[in-house]
């Protein structure tokens, strides 16, 4: 199937924009509209972006009928509310990292899609970039035998601003839900499901934490340890060690190169670029071939990494005022 799928763009904030800009690289796609409580931001965001039309509501968004599918671009806390709203419409969903604050509001948002059988996904973008599909391969050859533990982290320095997403705890803030969900998932790529979570953080002046650090075990006894942080810059590095090598993949979230690593052997470089696209690729090669879920990012991990992150603020003392 060769249909356009056209898009509605709920949200027009920076990641709306750059989701605009790199779908106009994917064949088969066509920005039908976009949303947002302000009638005059979504007008300008049309104008900037090439978006056929904007609407000062997100209920006249979903309801256009040239709408096949909804990217869900707003706050992490209205994520749950906005993603219902756009599936009780009648609209596939590409929902942006985290999918959901809770676990709780993840079940809730997968089971309306699957009851109305139409799709829906997180937007990991990081999962699809073609540096990380080649980590997959090297994985699935057994290029490094068995892998047994992994090392990753993802910490940057932000502006002291306690009213800002990143710090504010009304606004589902912190460290774990901005970059923790991308090491989080980044773990689960490999591993699967923990089966013991070890969690320690800081929590800053605003409520929000900083840094954390988890140590995940599995089944099968591998070990991850996962760092995150919004006031901590850090290498943004992942190195996945086997029983035969080893794989580092430096900036893993945006992957513009990984490295195999074999005893005796030169280590092999493979490089790429990276974007939103392949992740709208992915999207839309789905709904093209009636799927309701990606094989590569399926709802069942996505809420396993929603039901983690849960567990990890349990352990560090995170409650956001909303909850």
């Amino acid at each position: 199937m060769t249909q356009t799928i056209g898009w509605g763009i709920l949200g027009a904030g920076r990641i709306a924009g750059k989701f605009a800009t790199e779908s106009k690289l994917v064949p088969g796609t066509r920005l039908v509209a976009v949303g947002s409580r302000s009638a005059e931001k979504a007008e300008e965001f049309a104008r900037q972006n090439g978006v056929e039309r904007a609407y000062g509501s997100y209920a006249k968004l979903v309801a256009d009928p040239e709408v096949d599918a909804v990217y869900v671009a707003t706050l992490h806390p209205t994520h749950c509310e906005h993603t219902l709203l756009a599936l009780d419409a009648g609209k596939a969903v590409l929902c942006e990292k985290p999918f959901a604050v809770t676990g709780r509001e993840a079940r809730q948002m997968i089971e309306r899609a699957r009851e109305r059988r139409l799709f829906l996904m997180e937007a990991m973008w990081a999962r699809f970039n073609p540096m990380t599909v080649q980590v997959r391969r090297w994985l699935a050859e057994g290029r490094i035998g068995e892998p047994r533990m992994m090392t990753i982290d993802f910490g940057f320095r932000a502006a002291w601003n306690p009213e800002s997403r990143l710090l504010n705890p009304a606004l589902a803030g912190g460290a774990l839900l901005d970059v923790g969900v991308y090491v989080l998932a980044y773990a689960s790529m490999v591993f699967g499901r923990p089966t013991q979570i070890q969690a320690a953080a800081h929590i800053g002046e605003s409520g929000v934490d900083e840094q954390t650090a988890m140590a995940l075990k599995y089944a099968g006894g591998q070990i991850a340890s996962l760092t995150c942080a919004v006031r901590t810059p850090s290498p943004q590095g992942a190195r996945i060690d086997g029983t035969e090598g080893a794989i580092e993949i430096p900036a893993f979230w945006r992957a513009p190169v990984a490295r195999l690593i074999r005893p005796k052997e030169d280590p092999v470089e493979a490089t790429g670029d990276f974007g939103f696209q392949y992740e709208i690729a992915e999207a839309v090669d789905c709904l093209r071939a009636g799927k309701i879920e990606s094989p590569h990012m399926p709802l069942d991990e996505t809420l396993a990494i929603a039901e983690t992150m849960d567990e990890v603020r349990r352990q560090i003392g995170l409650r956001y005022p909303f909850e």
